[in-house]
């Protein structure tokens, strides 16, 4: 059986090499006699494991020594409460309103304080990232809150906002080491594993040391960073077979060259789809250009029974997942790091034969 080309948003593909390996080794992990899906997570096995995740995360990302990272579970929704419930000090947070996630996270926050909404791109779909002006933030906010990559509506940030010393928190799950971020400009930042490093089960938070520490009196155990760093993310049974794939994937992502090196490959993609958009009389994009994701492409005809087909016969045709989110509905080609650029040069070419099939 042929694989095809999965263009979700999540679970998305991973490197076909990676899922070879985790094949081979599903039986019999390093000669253990055991898979890491038996393991415990207290074995000199998995220590191993999660210990090299954690050092090639750091190597890839040049993580300073003053941050933590820890493996937790939940997802986004999750991290959603733990930002707030950890960083609150004041009862005080800034939020940019750029999609469904930021808009979730900000519902969430709102529980336990106050959040002002410093600028929303809510009136056009969430189809830009809104210009920000630094006489609405709040200088004695607790934090500042930013969706980097917004999965569902395609835009991203390409200038991060000047927060001062105000620790600036960033959800990064469509765009983790998809390009190159500076981790000293973020007080915090997070990602969901199933869109770039690995299966669903595993959530990636990278933390200042001085943020940790300081949750309310009231915050559940599991929701406290400080247990889960004084503890070195082995708090309870972590998702261990998902991080184990995330390592695997680090492993990949470092013999390409590392961060840097896959920016330039995810560029050359993009630019590939977006290209072919700007100059077909067909299909466009629904993005304000200098806002457009690396990551996710969403993409129209006018008529809603075009699209409709479009999605049909690019799924027979092996091109699957290429359905938008409900909300904007269309198409939407997620290209994360484990698509190839073949995928997205085929995607094209099928694009411009059912352009010409349907004039």
């Amino acid at each position: 059986m042929s694989r095809v080309y999965n263009f979700s948003a999540g679970p998305s593909m991973l490197p076909l090499e990676v899922l070879e390996q985790a094949r081979d080794e599903m039986l019999d992990y390093g000669g253990t006699g055991t898979s890491v899906m038996e393991m415990s997570h207290r074995s000199k096995a998995f220590d191993d494991i999660i210990k090299q995740a954690e050092q090639d995360i750091r190597d890839l990302m040049a993580i300073p020594d003053n941050y933590k990272v820890l493996f937790l579970q939940g997802g986004g929704h999750t991290q959603f409460a733990m930002v707030p419930l950890n960083l609150y000090k004041t009862g005080h947070a800034d939020y940019v309103k750029t999609g469904q996630w930021a808009k979730k996270a900000a519902e969430e926050a709102k529980k336990w304080g106050e959040v002002n909404i410093v600028a929303s791109s809510e009136d056009k779909t969430y189809s830009y990232i809104p210009k920000l002006d630094k006489s609405m933030f709040n200088p004695n906010a607790d934090y500042f809150y930013i969706t980097y990559n917004n999965t569902i509506y395609g835009t991203r940030y390409t200038t991060l906002p000047d927060t001062g010393n105000v620790p600036l928190v960033a959800d990064i799950s469509s765009n983790i080491m998809s390009e190159v971020m500076d981790v000293s400009k973020f007080g915090l930042l997070y990602a969901g594993a199933q869109k770039n490093v690995g299966p669903a089960g595993v959530t990636i938070v990278i933390i200042r040391d001085d943020l940790i520490g300081n949750a309310k009196a009231d915050c559940p155990t599991m929701l406290d960073y400080k247990i889960h760093a004084e503890k070195e993310s082995l708090y309870n049974t972590p998702p261990c077979y998902s991080i184990y794939v995330a390592g695997l994937v680090f492993k990949w992502l470092k013999k390409l060259g590392g961060v840097a090196e896959m920016q330039k490959i995810n560029e050359e993609k993009a630019g590939i789809l977006y290209d072919f958009l700007d100059n077909s009389m067909m299909f466009r994009g629904t993005v304000t250009p200098q806002d457009r994701s690396l990551m996710n492409v969403p993409f129209v005809t006018d008529d809603d029974d075009l699209n409709a087909k479009f999605v049909k016969e690019a799924t027979a045709a092996g091109f699957i997942n290429l359905k938008g989110h409900r909300t904007v509905g269309g198409m939407r080609a997620s290209i994360y790091n484990a698509m190839p650029i073949e995928g997205v040069q085929k995607l094209v070419e099928f694009m411009k034969k059912f352009e010409h099939d349907n004039k």
